[in-house]
């Protein structure tokens, strides 16, 4: 069988197949998203095995398996990942940030918001900023001043209307 055969082979199995493998996954976990994640995993592993997976009785029943076993590995590292962070929670020593000035972080587009809150939770610098956003250290300091401007304008009408209703 060549490449270009097995992989039409394999694209007519997918379309077939695909979407039962996902709604019996999703049933069995409980999650669309897990599901679609796990099953997609599994088809790629098929696609690059599919002149063995191909020949098999029941390729469905390989993806499945895959699948199932992938989904389960997801959610051991996602228990594992909350236990950690659980256990990093209870010994922070920084205070989740709360409050009015908080609010407002939590409303700024999420570039602006994960640069502010580097800068000024993570105590990183406008180089460090740049280096784990990925990003110029110009477009973190205009980040950081259309954040600041945001807030301002939303500061600016709070005000604005709390002096509306005293007025």
């Amino acid at each position: 069988m060549s490449v270009a055969d097995a992989g039409e082979e394999f694209e007519a199995w997918y379309v077939r197949e695909h979407p039962r493998l996902v709604a019996s996954l999703m049933l069995a976990l409980g999650d669309t998203d897990l599901a679609r994640d796990a099953v997609d995993e599994a088809c790629l592993r098929a696609l690059m095995r599919w002149p063995r997976v191909g020949r098999m009785s029941s390729p469905g029943g390989y993806v499945y398996r895959v699948a199932l076993h992938e989904a389960w590995r997801r959610q051991r590292r996602a228990r594992v990942e909350q236990r950690l962070l659980r256990r990093m929670a209870r010994e922070s020593v920084v205070p989740a940030p709360e409050g009015e000035a908080w609010d407002l972080v939590a409303g700024l587009p999420p570039r602006q918001r994960t640069a502010v809150v580097l800068r000024y939770i993570a105590d990183l610098s406008e180089d460090e900023i740049a280096d784990a956003m990925g990003v110029s250290r110009g477009t973190v300091s205009s980040t950081l001043v259309d954040a600041r401007r945001a807030i301002a304008r939303r500061l600016d009408d709070e005000r604005e209307r709390s002096g509306d209703r005293d007025g």
